[in-house]
């Protein structure tokens, strides 16, 4: 089982440890709903590092990722810039969901799943060579999610002057990149946060920084939960190799201009495009109690109209919410019925995100 480098961290905090995507990693540190309750109303930290850092140089490697990925690079043409994006196989399925940074000249980095790290790898290798780019794995890197309508307050005196006026300053979606620190406006919560990559030795200080700050440590059970408060998808769930993006809600993040742009799985999801039936991505709210779970039959009228595909409790809302994938044409506010435990709990259809950004 891999750890991070703050694992010590974790374990002296009294986290419950859970394995995920072959790391050891803190589930929560005692209460996972106060811990996504402090993320909603304040700001808490998430020890990230399990997650795959790569970077791209080359003198092609503009033309590698406008190949590679769905969405289009070109969209990103000053350093500093991010961009969300899937990769997809020849079939037009979601090999993963990945961040792009524009981080100079020649030179990109890109955040993977930990999940799909490998794999991703390979699938870069395989195909950079031919563009002149070298993909390397940057496991010399440590990486914290800073997240909360609190946190420009918190993250005061935390940074050097200088460096927390241009933290401070950073647009949405957008990197800075100095002295070894690579600081994104980004995250995972709906929230208003942080992902700040640095040295794996440097992550010690900036940890015990943030808790002299009254930074709370937050585990993957949040993550989770305010995750799919904000509408966010989860690869292996939602989304996987054998589904496509339009069909997950990802539809957006396809850049369909210019046609001469032929991005892996192109064609295939042309295709897709086409059929009529294809099934869509709807948030659910539960109207009684009960627990929503993956899988579960989502019914209209007696008959099923598709699944759940992430489900779970909201604390912000005290209610079970979930993401499904349902048959075209259903309208925000119908009614359904999902099958728990063989009864049929009745439902709305809403349109995702559950919880608005606040703060």
């Amino acid at each position: 089982m891999k750890k991070t480098i703050l694992h010590q961290h974790h374990v002296d905090l009294k986290a419950t440890m859970v394995p995920f995507g072959g790391w050891d990693m803190p589930l929560h540190y005692g209460s996972q709903l106060k811990e996504h309750l402090r993320v909603r109303e304040d700001c808490g930290v998430f020890d990230v590092s399990h997650m795959g850092i790569f970077d791209l140089i080359g003198p092609g490697v503009d033309d590698f990722l406008r190949m590679l990925l769905a969405n289009d690079v070109a969209k990103i043409p000053r350093a500093g810039q991010g961009q969300y994006t899937v990769m997809l196989n020849e079939r037009g399925h979601v090999a993963d969901d990945l961040i792009v940074y524009r981080l100079g000249e020649g030179f990109f980095s890109a955040v993977v799943n930990a999940g799909t790290l490998d794999k991703d790898l390979t699938w870069m290798r395989i195909h950079a060579a031919s563009y002149g780019v070298e993909v390397t794995w940057r496991k010399d890197m440590a990486m914290l999610a800073l997240q909360g309508p609190q946190v420009m307050q918190r993250l005061q005196h935390c940074f050097p002057m200088e460096l927390e006026r241009r933290v401070q300053a950073l647009k949405p979606f957008h990197i800075l990149v100095e002295d070894g620190w690579r600081i994104a406006r980004t995250g995972y919560t709906g929230e208003d946060g942080f992902e700040i990559m640095m040295e794996a030795e440097r992550a010690l200080v900036v940890w015990d920084s943030l808790m002299r700050a009254g930074i709370a440590p937050v585990g993957l059970g949040a993550r989770d939960t305010l995750r799919l408060e904000a509408g966010l998808n989860l690869y292996g769930q939602d989304m996987d190799e054998k589904t496509n993006p339009l069909e997950s809600g990802l539809g957006w993040l396809v850049a369909w201009e210019p046609k001469s742009r032929d991005f892996i799985g192109r064609k295939m999801l042309e295709t897709y495009r086409d059929q009529p039936d294809l099934k869509q991505r709807y948030g659910l709210i539960l109207q009684e109690k009960g627990v929503l779970r993956n899988h579960q039959e989502v019914l209209i009228q007696g008959r099923q109209v598709g699944e759940i595909t992430s489900g779970g409790y909201s604390p912000t809302l005290q209610k079970g919410i979930a993401l499904a994938r349902l048959e075209p044409g259903l309208r925000w506010g119908d009614r359904c019925e999902v099958m728990v435990r063989g009864r049929g709990l009745a439902a709305e259809i809403v349109r995702p995100p559950f919880v608005s950004k606040r703060g």
